[in-house]
């Protein structure tokens, strides 16, 4: 997907507050100014799925990190007439989180609608792939876990072969989150969910903890 360059997009980053433009390994409980736990969010979107858990959980701090400028303003226009004090934002590519996350610094990671990079050449450019979970599994404390949502279906038969041979079992799974009441209960969408959903796609989700 070609994505549209926002005029002025580099400005409005550089001089939003909520994004760490520089961000240190382990100084989050600085950069929150508590020890609450760390939730965060890779390939975060518009922002409105890590927005709305923000608000919905003020002794819970957010790290939503976007790789695309002009996606990543859009999330900065989106709360631009709120105030957080648990959520901030990084320009960053997910290969990156080693350097910015000290060991077991993170509580949960939450990957929704990720590019599926569908030709196997790139499998492990994947999210899900066992090369991230790697990383994960250095971040994430010991009963850490991992949400996965997408509605690309071989991305999720993909992932549920794939994260087992990293040495982590899948808690819990459905092909059609939203046409299941018990998985659907407490779910915050993001807008290409409510996009695919209004569609009639179904939406798949795991969630993945260790194999200790």
């Amino acid at each position: 997907m070609r994505l549209r360059n926002v005029k002025g997009s580099n400005d409005i980053i550089d001089a939003c507050n909520y994004v760490i433009q520089e961000p240190e390994k382990g100084n989050w409980s600085n950069v929150f100014g508590n020890k609450n736990p760390i939730h965060i969010e890779i390939g975060m979107g518009k922002g409105r799925f890590i927005t709305t858990l923000a608000q919905m959980n003020p002794d819970i701090n957010y790290v939503g990190i976007e790789k695309y400028t002009s996606v990543l303003v859009r999330a900065i226009e989106k709360i631009s007439d709120l105030e957080f004090n648990n959520l901030r934002f990084i320009k960053m590519d997910a290969d990156n989180i080693l350097t910015v996350f000290n060991p077991s610094e993170v509580s949960k990671i939450y990957l929704n609608f990720s590019d599926p990079w569908p030709k196997d050449r790139h499998a492990k450019r994947r999210l899900t792939s066992q090369s991230f979970f790697e990383k994960y599994n250095q971040i994430l404390k010991l009963d850490g876990i991992v949400e996965f949502k997408t509605d690309n279906r071989p991305l999720f038969d993909f992932s549920i072969e794939e994260i087992p041979k990293a040495g982590w079992k899948i808690k819990d799974y459905t092909y059609d989150l939203h046409n299941d009441e018990k998985k659907n209960k407490g779910n915050v969408m993001t807008e290409y969910e409510e996009k695919f959903s209004k569609q009639k796609i179904p939406i798949n989700k795991l969630i993945a903890y260790r194999n200790m």
